[in-house]
């Protein structure tokens, strides 16, 4: 009793003890609450110092009187509410109660200063009780804000005198206690909070700021203790018993209030309870191990399920602590436990993982990588064993299985309904689909199972960024077919569920592309691993061919509508993305209804790849079969998307094999380039008679003025040579074969056939041919074009007169590009395509005339080139169909006569063209033979044109006798 009495203060003068009737009329006077010398009732205030009176004097009456101070504290409190709420200066019941809290807490100080072993404990569980009944008592009253706002709470009730001298008071015995025995406090905090929640959150939090690692430690220790307390044993269902626990009223575990208040510190002092809880955990691990550190690992587990903010507080932390040596420890640990606990233990991981948001990816590869390690070396250090493994095998495989129920089993929502609930761990590896994807190919034994299968689980969860995002980095980083297999399976999973996922997938490739986040070499492996699945190459086999097939189809579609952007690569600066570009391009299908404007585009960069690659060719000769036939499928492929896109690949091809450098690869002489056409253009302007006056005082003019000679100009360098570099002719007719069989093959295209089949033997179709006449035409004759295009019936003598240089310019053009001969003749296997060429065959056939007419040679031997073209010429009539078998075998003759013969037969035909104008209106369509032929028998009589041919054979029979009968009408 002597150690609760009042002790000697260090700041209050000493007062002499009370006499027995002194006290008596303290007790009495107490009890009645009136004064017994006056007879008159006491105020708050007197009855309040009657109770310090008494707590200071008869210890007996300790628990009275701190009962009754329990009230001035309330009605302060209400006075102070009452005051924010009507804005007065003081209430009249609460006017000198400040005065006596103050005195309160001055006495209960002076007690724990004094004695604070046998004051400490009962002063803060008093005041902490007290507290927790006035947040609670308070709570719903107007002006108080909701528990929620605890900084607003805090602010409130420090603001008042009372509640601001309970939280010192509490504090004072706290600081007292922390050496000696904390744990009475913690629990008294602990208790009050399981009452009080959540209006007591703002004590909680206050305490906490004061004393974080005192109050950290001494909460995680006492609530060890009562989750022992209550039967908690090590492999106990912590879901249902938590579940419990929050319904239990009549006996509600610490672990709630634990968590609280360890969620209330976490802002500020995350750090302090991450050490204190891996020290725990740590500490359970030891070689001698109290019975509370045996549950310290469900206890921690139990936190966990509780409050995710704790979860992810230590999740990457606990990890890297995961040592062998730890996990080894681990094993032992629970090795010992019923089957059923080990289960209930597992699924409570598996849960706690699916929570897991911070770290979500670390932890699946410390799971991935225990279970199943990717290298075969062992590091150095203990060894594994092999129930760890075994566990992490099976947490994953539960895992996987878990989150199929938690993503399959989310409801679509609705506009009515809440959002779907989320998956924190799925939430968390959005962003490391990459590093997923990268895993999984990997192809090792179980792990890219595991991870193919989380992949398409995240996609279904996440489709719009995540499905799209994991097909294309399969795509992109796969490099043979069993890694593009992946891609080809992970669609055959998803498409069931999803929507435009290949478009979707085409679109990230194509943002990809313009970000230009890939490098080259990643770039055209894509490419190529889109062609493969395009072809049905991409693996995927057995089961999953229908799904490929599928795939390889809708990818084709969806590729061909991104034609522009995919076109554009054909142009790229790198051969290697550019070949990958033009192969994925010719294995799509392209639909009928693609828009002229991306049409066009890409037949332009399609017909320029086309001539680079032959230009590329003399230098790149193990890339040509591949890189050509790809480049001529695409142009093919084209070709066949509509009439309109075949006349379009038609006209590119003839005007580029006929234009520029590409003309050069089939024999035509280089162009003039653009600095010697200004330095032409400059000396038109320049007086030769200044030029020469330059040279006079440098120049010997004794020899003449034949001996100036001028190989430049100074400051310019010497003339270009104008020689173009020599090519052999097995390459330029390598070049034109390969041009001829790609113009062909995009002919037969145009009337339906297959891209990839062999035109060889096919039959020019008659529009193909018209296109590829017009193509001709403009870009030989382009001024006959531009005055009217026409021209096909055959002018009078008078009038061709007129023409003598457009003529000249032809015969010219021919000569200088032995590529239009083959072009005339494929025109003319299309026929009646050759009537449209009427004004290059005019002018040629003019220009061989003239040629032959002013020939001064004995054999057309001595002329070449106007042999091979007069013979050429009327070859192609003749398959035209412009002149009749009679006529149109004399070029056979042309080798073994003399220039002016020839001159008279070409005039004979230029007579029968006259009077035979080649229209295609003389063509008729025989549907037996699928073919236009032409009856000679409505034309004019051939008697003139023969008997000169007929003459011609007279003369020389002693030599064409043998050939005679070829000539008969």
């Amino acid at each position: 009793m002597s150690a609760l009495c009042d002790p000697p203060g260090a700041n209050s003068p000493p007062r002499p003890p009370l006499s027995a009737q002194e006290l008596a009329q303290e007790v009495k006077a107490f009890l009645s609450g009136v004064d017994p010398v006056h007879g008159t009732k006491l105020s708050a205030a007197e009855h309040a110092r009657c109770a310090l009176v008494l707590l200071r004097s008869l210890p007996p009456a300790r628990h009275a009187a701190l009962d009754h101070l329990r009230s001035v504290f309330d009605e302060q409190v209400c006075s102070h509410l009452l005051e924010r709420e009507n804005g007065a200066a003081s209430s009249r019941s609460g006017a000198g109660l400040e005065d006596v809290v103050q005195e309160i807490q001055r006495v209960l100080a002076e007690f724990v200063r004094g004695n604070p072993k046998a004051w400490a404990p009962v002063v803060s569980a008093w005041s902490i009780d007290l507290m927790g009944q006035l947040s609670s008592k308070y709570a719903g009253r107007h002006g108080v804000p909701h528990a929620s706002s605890l900084n607003e709470l805090l602010q409130l009730w420090m603001a008042c005198k009372a509640t601001r001298s309970l939280m010192e008071i509490y504090t004072q015995c706290l600081s007292a206690m922390i050496g000696g025995c904390p744990d009475a406090c913690v629990d008294a905090l602990l208790d009050t909070s399981v009452q009080h929640s959540p209006h007591f959150d703002w004590v909680v939090a206050h305490i906490g700021s004061s004393f974080p690692n005192t109050i950290i430690n001494r909460v995680l220790s006492c609530g060890l203790k009562d989750f022992c307390a209550h039967g908690a044993s090590p492999g106990a269902d912590l879901l249902l018993a938590g579940a419990a626990a929050a319904t239990d009223n009549k006996r509600v575990p610490k672990i709630a209030s634990v968590v609280g208040i360890l969620g209330h510190l976490a802002s500020r002092h995350a750090g302090s309870i991450k050490q204190e809880l891996l020290r725990m955990f740590h500490e359970s691990l030891g070689p001698a191990r109290e019975p509370p550190h045996q549950a310290a690992v469900p206890f921690l587990l139990q936190l966990a399920v509780m409050s995710p903010a704790l979860l992810a507080a230590v999740s990457s932390e606990l990890v890297d602590s995961f040592k062998p040596s730890v996990l080894n420890q681990l094993h032992q640990h629970f090795s010992s436990l019923p089957r059923d606990d080990l289960d209930n233990m597992v699924s409570v991981v598996v849960h706690l993982i699916c929570q897991t948001s911070s770290g979500a990816f670390r932890v699946l590869q410390f799971l991935v990588n225990t279970a199943m390690p990717a290298s075969v070396i062992t590091p150095p250090g203990p060894t594994l064993h092999d129930g760890v493994r075994e566990a992490c095998d099976r947490i994953i495989q539960l895992l996987l299985l878990h989150l199929q129920k938690l993503v399959y089993n989310r409801a679509a929502p609705t506009l009515a309904d809440s959002p779907p609930r989320p998956i924190p761990f799925l939430d968390a590896l959005r962003g490391h689909v990459r590093e997923l994807c990268v895993e999984t190919l990997r192809l090792e034994r179980k792990r890219f199972l595991w991870q193919h299968q989380l992949l398409g689980l995240l996609a279904v969860y996440s489709p719009p960024p995540c499905a799209s995002d994991a097909l294309f980095f399969l795509l992109a980083l796969a490099r043979g077919p069993d890694e593009l297999g992946l891609a080809t399976q992970l669609y055959a999973v998803l498409s069931a569920c999803l929507r435009d996922l290949l478009p979707a997938t085409v679109a990230t490739c194509v943002s990809q592309i313009h970000a230009g986040r890939l490098p080259e070499p990643q770039l055209a492996q894509l490419f190529r691993n889109l062609a493969a699945v395009v072809r049905g190459d991409g693996g995927g086999g057995g089961d999953d061919g229908g799904a490929a097939s599928a795939m390889a189809a809708r990818l084709g579609a969806a590729l061909a509508r991104r034609l522009p952007d995919l076109a554009q690569l054909l142009l790229h600066r790198h051969a290697e993305v550019a070949d990958a570009a033009c192969l994925l391009l010719a294995a799509c299908p392209f639909p009928r209804s693609l828009p002229p404007a991306h049409l066009l585009a890409a037949v332009r960069a399609a017909v320029h790849r086309f001539f680079w690659l032959l230009r590329r060719r003399r230098h790149h000769r193990h890339h040509e079969a591949s890189d050509l036939g790809s480049s001529g499928l695409l142009l093919a492929r084209l070709s066949a998307v509509s009439p309109a896109a075949a006349k379009a690949v038609l006209q590119r091809l003839v005007e580029g094999a006929l234009r520029g450098a590409n003309a050069e690869l089939f024999g035509a002489p280089p162009e003039p380039s653009g600095k010697e056409e200004s330095d032409a253009a400059a000396a038109a302007n320049v007086s030769l008679l200044d030029v020469n006056r330059r040279f006079t005082a440098a120049v010997n003019f004794s020899g003449g003025v034949w001996a100036v000679f001028h190989a430049g100009v100074i400051g310019k360098g010497l003339k270009a040579s104008g020689v173009a570099e020599s090519r052999a002719s097995e390459e330029l007719a390598r070049n034109s074969q390969l041009f001829l069989t790609l113009l062909l093959r995009c002919c037969c295209c145009c009337a339906g056939a297959d891209p990839a089949a062999d035109a060889s033997l096919a039959v020019v179709p008659p529009e193909a041919a018209k296109a590829v006449a017009a193509a001709l035409v403009e870009s030989v004759c382009p001024e006959a074009v531009a005055a009217g295009g026409g021209e096909l019936a055959w002018p009078a003598e008078e009038q061709a007169r007129g023409t003598l240089e457009r003529d000249l310019r032809i015969c010219r053009r021919f000569r200088d590009h032995p590529l239009l001969f083959p072009l005339l003749r494929l025109v003319a296997a299309g026929r009646p395509a050759l009537c449209y060429c009427s004004v290059l065959l005019r002018g040629l056939l003019a220009g061989l005339m003239a040629f032959w007419d002013a020939c001064r040679e004995s054999r057309t031997a001595g002329s070449p080139w106007h042999l091979q073209a007069s013979c050429a010429l009327v070859s192609c009539l003749a398959e035209g169909s412009l002149l009749p078998p009679a006529l149109g075998n004399m070029h056979e003759l042309f080798p073994q006569l003399a220039p002016f013969e020839v001159h008279l037969l070409l005039l004979s035909v230029w007579d029968y063209l006259r009077e035979n104008s080649p229209l295609p209106q003389k063509f008729t369509f025989q549907a037996r033979r699928g073919l236009f032929l032409r009856d000679f028998s409505r034309d004019a009589d051939l008697a003139e044109p023969l008997a000169v041919l007929h003459s011609v054979l007279h003369k020389n029979i002693h030599r064409l006798g043998l050939l005679a009968a070829r000539f008969r009408p």
